[in-house]
């Protein structure tokens, strides 16, 4: 596909084509990434879950209405050319939709299939408060499909987010060492991209040491780092609003034989799925392809996760390398993550996340595939 022209004007214009391919008269809009994604507004949205905002957008005409905690960083923080008109005019957000639609006379009022039960109905009442005819036709998914392919400004943030990720594993590389815990670490991790650069983090960062490495979601402990352990490190800096996700595991001391064999079979996975990475593939076969690696190596059952998933304003989005078919197109951002966890023993998981392109995968991380041991 050719390069998507950048910025929030343009993706405007893309939900303006859904609108008239699906004979929408507006859409609202509350979902605070698809908000980020389609204003442009950085800094503002701060994503955590009590949905403030919303936007009514029509074939002509964008408005958005927030609230008073928010009014003057939208002020600050909208593009300079910004086609929205802003409010916080002092009503319920339902009422307010109603409003809108009664002022610009539309009636197909599209919504994310994502939206709250009690705000649906409240939606409705709202409506029917007015004696207004009207539609709520639901989007299935389509905000996140297009938010799935990044332009060239989206993709210049999601660099500059894994520099700072890439940057703060070369750090810990220093750090790690015998009697520190997995907290102590997962703090000297995080501080080091908040003081270089990072805005946010992308996710609660998963530090884990010895047999927790195990678990692939561990949470980090009081465990001390002891001789002999994998430490395995999952984490990603937030930059202007996007993210970064990388995972990379070492060895304290030199590794044993177990370890280096599953180390170089995710290695091996990791490297060999990146190679059947291009444009058009269905992610479902690249997932099949790794667990059919580690399967023959003897280790299937020790790897029960998906391969990748997409990132951009949230840390999983679509598309994803998964056990459900989805077409991976150019300008796709995802993961590939293969792991082997052995419960008792320890685990390494292996992960970059880059950028599809129409005849491979191009990653941003840097950070190198050798298994890195410490000298303790």
């Amino acid at each position: 596909m050719a390069e998507l022209i950048a910025g929030p004007a343009a993706r405007i214009a893309r939900v303006r084509a859904l609108m008239q391919e699906r004979d929408y008269d507006a859409m609202v809009i509350r979902d605070e990434a698809n908000l980020r994604w389609l204003t442009g507004a950085e800094g503002v949205f701060d994503f955590t879950g009590e949905l403030p905002h919303a936007t009514f957008i029509t074939h002509d005409a964008c408005y958005l209405h927030t609230d008073s905690r928010y009014f003057n960083s939208f002020q600050e923080h909208l593009p300079s050319d910004s086609p929205w008109t802003l409010d916080m005019e002092v009503t319920s957000i339902p009422a307010w939709v109603a409003a809108r639609a009664r002022d610009t006379k539309t009636h197909v009022v599209a919504i994310e299939d994502t939206m709250e039960l009690s705000f649906y109905t409240a939606l409705m009442r709202s409506f029917e408060d007015n004696s207004y005819a009207y539609a709520l036709p639901q989007m299935h998914g389509d905000l996140r499909r297009m938010r799935a392919i990044k332009d060239a400004e989206e993709l210049e943030l999601m660099r500059k987010a894994q520099a700072i990720t890439d940057a703060a594993f070369t750090h810990m590389l220093g750090q790690i060492r015998l009697g520190r815990t997995e907290k102590e670490l997962r703090l000297e991790l995080e501080n080091f991209m908040y003081a270089h650069g990072a805005d946010g983090l992308a996710f609660s960062s998963i530090v884990c040491s010895g047999p927790n490495t195990a678990n692939p979601h561990a949470i980090p402990s009081d465990r001390v780092v002891e001789k002999g352990d994998f430490v395995l490190m999952d984490y990603g800096a937030s930059y202007h609003d996007y993210c970064s996700d990388m995972t990379r595991t070492v060895c304290v001391g030199e590794p044993s034989a177990k370890q280096r064999e599953i180390y170089d079979l995710v290695r091996h996975t990791h490297e060999e799925c990146v190679k059947a990475i291009h444009a058009g593939v269905d992610g479902h076969d690249i997932h099949v392809l790794s667990t059919k690696i580690i399967g023959d190596a003897g280790y299937g059952d020790y790897y029960g996760h998906g391969l990748g998933h997409g990132v951009g304003i949230e840390i999983h989005e679509l598309p994803n390398f998964g056990r459900v078919s989805n077409i991976v197109e150019a300008g796709a951002v995802i993961t590939v993550e293969p792991g082997v966890y052995l419960p008792g023993v320890g685990g390494v998981r292996l992960e970059d996340y880059g950028v599809v392109t129409k005849d491979g995968y191009e990653p941003f991380t840097t950070s190198t595939h050798e298994l890195q041991v410490i000298d303790y």
